[in-house]
């Protein structure tokens, strides 16, 4: 992606099902890209991620995915969601994977005239398999103004996460 990023903030959370991130969408920025510098599982999980709006969270069934899977022990797969109430962005088999690593690109998500786009990839290490990415798009399909988003787990916690967001000047 070109351009120049611009640290908008962070957040952090230990033994937590839900990270919040407030605010940090505006008409500063048309694209943001979000990386999670350090993720530890309670469980086997999903991270998923909802956005957020003035009135709170974003829970209609308006979001569609796909996902694909790009697993070095097995063949490739496909995920295809439409119409429900989260993104989904990684998965991870290891509680403890320091190994991941995760990055995602929002668009247009203060524009209250346009839906929110986003896409992203992630890897981690996957005990007793081996390497494990995904490659995945997604859309909140409302055209409203998103001022944040909510990271949140399938199952179990995040028993220490660690989330970056940066603004892309073009």
């Amino acid at each position: 992606m070109a351009g120049n990023l611009e640290f908008i903030t962070s957040a952090s959370g230990t033994s937590v099902s839900t990270l919040d991130i407030d605010n940090c969408f505006s008409a500063n920025y048309d694209v943001y890209k979000i990386l999670i510098t350090k993720l530890d599982f309670s469980a086997n999980s999903e991270v998923r991620i909802k956005y957020k709006n003035s009135g709170g969270l974003v829970t209609t069934s308006t979001y569609d995915y796909a996902l694909l899977n790009l697993k070095s022990y097995g063949g490739f797969t496909e995920t295809r969601v439409p119409s429900t109430t989260f993104l989904y962005t990684a998965f991870s088999y290891s509680p403890t994977s320091n190994s991941i690593g995760y990055q995602c690109y929002i668009f247009n998500p203060y524009d209250s005239s346009s839906y929110t786009f986003a896409e992203g990839q992630s890897s981690s290490f996957l005990n007793g398999f081996g390497s494990y990415g995904s490659k995945w798009i997604g859309v909140e399909k409302t055209a409203q103004q998103i001022t944040g988003i909510q990271f949140l787990t399938s199952a179990g916690s995040f028993d220490n996460i660690e989330i970056s967001v940066y603004g892309v000047k073009q």
